[in-house]
């Protein structure tokens, strides 16, 4: 397989050129409903040819759901395809929002359906858990090494209920949390000037200073907007590692859609206030 380059060094010149703000392409059924449209394929079709087109030349990173087209069944899928091919012809990176997690030949196919340079949904990344040992994740890693694409770890998630895991000390006293974030940093030991393998860090989190958040790849941050956070509080969650930060909106901008000017404005004042509060810290 001829890989791509690196995902972390094609990241990384994309939030310089663009800004880091990544968008979520997230159709559920209420937001759907905000814009008019059925809750049917044709609404999911005309939602994502609208988000795409409205973004795609403009920010770095798009961020779809996948669960939110596999509830459409194949036909979801076709419009997921789609959406990745466009999205990823305008420029703008794809991380495939799936939180894929198993073991042996079954992480393998999981990672063949987004990793591999000819599967359908190629995407440039992928999110996983690793909450059946990150050992399990290898043939994951192995894929993105090979292909040049790049894997979101889940470590420090913003749902309250993922303190009962990644907060639980381990026998060297480290937390799970820790614990992945650590294995992040082996991986992107050496790489320049981004490695590929980041982690998913809550913005909602508020202080992280005890954790070691600077580990050599992208902090991908979910919960600005509609979940509380705000890009003035990236430098207060991330410390020295906010230059590595990319926060995810998702509500923020797509509750002004349909209209496309609406949707461009939204990310732009969204990418802006994140530029202003990045450089600050």
């Amino acid at each position: 397989m001829t890989g791509l380059e690196p995902f972390g060094t094609r990241l990384r010149r994309a939030m310089d050129e663009r800004g880091p703000l990544c968008v979520g392409i997230d159709p559920h059924a209420s937001l759907l409903a905000q814009w008019g449209l059925n809750d049917d394929v044709a609404g999911l079709e005309r939602f994502s040819r609208t988000v795409v087109e409205a973004m795609a030349e403009r920010v770095a990173v798009l961020k779809p759901q996948s669960a939110f087209f596999e509830r459409f069944g194949s036909r979801g899928l076709a419009v997921l395809e789609k959406a990745v091919e466009e999205a990823r012809a305008a420029g703008a990176l794809v991380v495939m929002d799936a939180k894929r997690g198993d073991i042996g030949s079954t992480m393998a196919a999981y990672a063949e359906s987004f990793l591999r340079k000819d599967a359908p949904l190629f995407s440039d990344a992928l999110t996983v858990s690793p909450y059946l040992g990150y050992g399990s994740l290898k043939p994951a890693v192995d894929l993105a090494r090979e292909s040049g694409t790049g894997l979101f770890v889940l470590a420090l998630t913003s749902n309250p209920e993922g303190g009962e895991v990644q907060h639980a000390v381990r026998a060297d006293g480290r937390n799970v949390g820790a614990t992945m974030l650590a294995h992040l940093a082996a991986e992107n030991a050496g790489e320049e000037p981004l490695g590929s393998f980041g982690a998913v860090v809550g913005a909602t989190l508020g202080d992280l200073s005890s954790y070691d958040l600077d580990m050599g790849g992208p902090l991908l941050a979910p919960g600005i907007g509609a979940q509380g956070a705000a890009p003035a509080d990236l430098p207060r969650v991330f410390g020295k590692a906010v230059r590595n930060v990319v926060p995810n909106v998702s509500r923020g901008v797509l509750r002004y859609g349909p209209d496309m000017v609406a949707l461009r404005d939204a990310a732009e004042c969204y990418a802006e206030e994140i530029r202003v509060a990045v450089a600050a810290g």
